[in-house]
């Protein structure tokens, strides 16, 4: 048995329900905890923007910030290192004389590239390498087939996993943490540390104690949960969904947990069609991770993992356009709008982007992926890498113009993010551009310098602007 151990934190960023710490604290006897950020995170891509954009910095600080509180209150602390896991955590060893280093297991290339570092790097030094799921709601283990054998359809993995599949037991919260004596813990880095220059502004706050307060307000506070499955594709606000998937993604908050308290809400306040579809949701999710298992790099290929070979365009210009906010269509501008300032887009914007990008604009869909990669405080490799690939290479057009008729007949979401809009009614605040210049001059409007007239239209939003105009027509 290991007596000194690192305990290497990477996405899961909490206390409870975390079997990689349960197993470094069964099996220590003095512990280094340790989060490595790595500079190549923030390193600018070609396309002009850094890999991981200031809200997700923001908001993995606040979540690092909150780690270490918790930490300390049961006697441990956390050291924050700059640099590559690769090179920080052998001198730590060395430094430390550590017998063992345990850690989470991760799906996607680069994470697996950086646990293979790690192994290869204190193998030398006699130090042993531990790791473990942690992020799943299914651990591996526990199922029937294994990952590479991970259905093609969502249909047919959720078959997969009524052949055995059971969700296992919360593991206990910890109650001590037997600290390393004599390592230098030091704070949290700063944004200015890591580069940037500008504040952070997150939608949500990071870290495990606003998850469990989020999960506790959206379940049994408000009973928000009933409502879930009516609720979930709007946009405006904060509890029209969970808002649960920025701290899956860091790991601040444990899909199992989500789950069992889902199972406690439909025992002691109602099980309806609401509680079924978070869950079906929160499969959704795992699907992807395996999916990711399978497929490996392939999900990062513009051919998708399918190897479709389908012709795309690398219009830098068009395509800056549409990642700040000027496509001309505003159910699309004022959702970019939100994830540009606040880190955060509703699914149901998600969807209507990634479609527009690769099916109206016909560009690179990866060059999106990795915009959305950038910005989103709830990043997650595998559910943005394969949401984006399952849009732009298989399902049809989803049309924003219709969309926005559908989903924000007000048009109160459009007006929130684009101010400029502000006294456009609705249906033609859909395609405000649709109207002539005397129209426009009514509401304060002029299309063009005001608010950014759209690309030429395909027929398919041709279409939708005949419909929804008609509609205006009748109206009047």
């Amino acid at each position: 048995m290991p007596t000194r151990s690192i305990l290497w934190f990477r996405k899961d960023l909490r206390l409870h329900d975390n079997p990689v710490l349960q197993n470094a604290i069964k099996e220590s006897q003095a512990i280094l905890p340790v989060y490595c950020i790595d500079p190549d995170w923030f390193r600018e891509l070609p396309l002009g923007f850094r890999k991981t954009g200031v809200n997700r910095a923001a908001f993995l600080l606040q979540s690092l910030d909150n780690l270490r509180k918790n930490l300390r209150a049961i006697g441990g602390d956390l050291q924050v290192v700059v640099g590559p896991a690769a090179e920080a955590l052998p001198k730590l060893v060395r430094q430390h004389d550590i017998q063992a280093v345990y850690a989470q297991a991760d799906i996607p290339w680069e994470e697996r590239q950086e646990e293979k570092a790690v192994q290869r790097s204190i193998a030398p030094l006699e130090c042993q390498f531990q790791r473990d799921w942690s992020h799943l709601l299914y651990h591996p283990d526990d199922l029937s087939f294994e990952p590479e054998e991970t259905a093609a359809t969502f249909k047919t993995f959720r078959k997969q996993l009524r052949k055995g599949g059971k969700v296992r037991p919360l593991l206990p919260e910890p109650v001590r943490l037997p600290l390393l004596e004599g390592a230098e813990y030091g704070n949290t880095p700063t944004l200015a540390d890591l580069g940037f220059e500008e504040a952070g502004t997150p939608a949500y706050k990071g870290g495990e104690t606003a998850a469990l307060e989020r999960l506790q307000y959206y379940f049994f506070d408000s009973e928000l949960l009933t409502r879930y499955k009516w609720t979930r594709n709007q946009s405006l606000g904060d509890d029209y969904s969970s808002k649960f998937s920025p701290y899956l993604a860091l790991g601040c908050l444990s899909p199992r947990r989500v789950y069992w308290e889902n199972k406690k809400y439909e025992a002691e306040v109602k099980k309806n069609i609401s509680t079924y579809w978070l869950i079906f949701e929160l499969k959704w999710r795992e699907f992807f991770q395996y999916l990711g298992m399978k497929h490996g790099n392939r999900m990062f290929f513009p051919s998708g993992i399918k190897g479709k070979e389908l012709e795309w365009k690398e219009d830098q210009p068009l395509f800056d356009k549409w990642r700040r906010a000027e496509t001309g269509i505003p159910f699309l501008d004022a959702h970019m709008r939100q994830m540009n300032q606040t880190g955060f887009m509703s699914n149901r914007g998600r969807v209507n982007h990634a479609s527009f990008l690769a099916k109206e604009y016909g560009i690179n869909w990866t060059w999106g992926a990795a915009w959305f990669e950038s910005q989103l405080i709830d990043y997650d490799v595998c559910s943005n890498w394969l949401n984006w690939n399952t849009q732009a290479t298989e399902q049809r057009f989803t049309n924003p113009i219709w969309q926005s008729k559908k989903y924000d007949k007000k048009g109160e979401f459009v007006r929130h993010w684009l101010p400029e809009l502000s006294e456009v009614p609705a249906p033609k605040i859909y395609a405000p551009f649709a109207m002539g210049k005397e129209e426009q001059a009514q509401y304060g409007l002029q299309i063009g310098t005001d608010y950014p007239a759209p690309e030429a239209l395909s027929s398919k939003l041709e279409w939708a602007v005949k419909r929804i105009y008609s509609l205006t027509t009748r109206n009047l």
